[in-house]
């Protein structure tokens, strides 16, 4: 079997594009700045937190029909803009947030196939298809956040009342009918309607391993976990 990547829900095999390696799963660098103070030995090493982007190659081959194929296939990635959501037969239990970078090496060629080379920004995380679906909480339980990596759920819940996850608690006031949390942007909405008004906030997050629940007032929580790695 030949394996292939997805750009967004889209094949490469749409292309005729087989996947022949990636450096596209490597770890990221981690943001530390590196502090030299006068009379003092070593560096003093500041944390900011987070990972940084980094850069990844992905190395491909159209086996066959070279000149119909390369051209749709940089037409396809030049045309996207911002983050996509890249996976890969490789790795299908996870996937990546990507910006295609418009490198589009040709490498070998002859009149039928070619090796393409291609350039992506990558965001350093690691999603984990497992926390992408919504898991029904209820106040008492816990969730086991299996990775090392603190992780910003999506909480989708109904009318008011108040969340605590761990130490944080988000209270909910004034509210009618079903309200989203998304604790990585920091927003409250439904659909189109921003409810940021109604809610007071300390976003909830999902540290390593077990996370108390408790619930106040609320309505059928559930929680989208959003696992990642690196």
């Amino acid at each position: 079997m030949r394996n292939f990547f997805t750009l967004d829900g889209v094949p490469s095999t749409n292309f005729n594009t087989y996947l022949a390696s990636s450096t596209m799963f490597d770890a990221p660098e981690r943001d530390v700045e590196s502090i030299e103070i006068p009379g003092r030995n070593g560096d003093l090493l500041y944390d900011n937190g987070r990972f940084r982007n980094f850069g990844a190659s992905v190395y491909c081959f159209v086996p066959s029909n070279m000149r119909t194929y390369v051209g749709a296939l940089r037409n396809w990635l030049m045309s996207a803009r911002g983050y996509q959501r890249y996976e890969d037969s490789i790795h299908p239990d996870e996937y990546r947030l990507v910006r295609y970078t418009g490198a589009f090496a040709l490498g070998e060629s002859d009149r039928v196939g070619a090796a393409v080379t291609l350039g992506f920004d990558c965001k350093p995380q690691r999603f984990l298809k497992s926390g992408e679906s919504f898991i029904s909480v209820s106040s008492g339980g816990t969730l086991y956040n299996p990775t090392r990596f603190t992780a910003l759920p999506l909480i989708r819940a109904n009318g008011n009342g108040s969340l605590t996850i761990g130490d944080k608690t988000i209270t909910i006031s004034g509210n009618s009918g079903v309200i989203y949390l998304d604790c990585d942007l920091q927003d409250a909405y439904n659909g189109s309607t921003n409810k940021n008004r109604f809610v007071t906030p300390d976003f909830p997050q999902l540290d390593p391993g077990d996370n108390p629940v408790t619930i106040s007032g609320l309505a059928d929580v559930e929680i989208m976990p959003r696992w990642w790695t690196i």
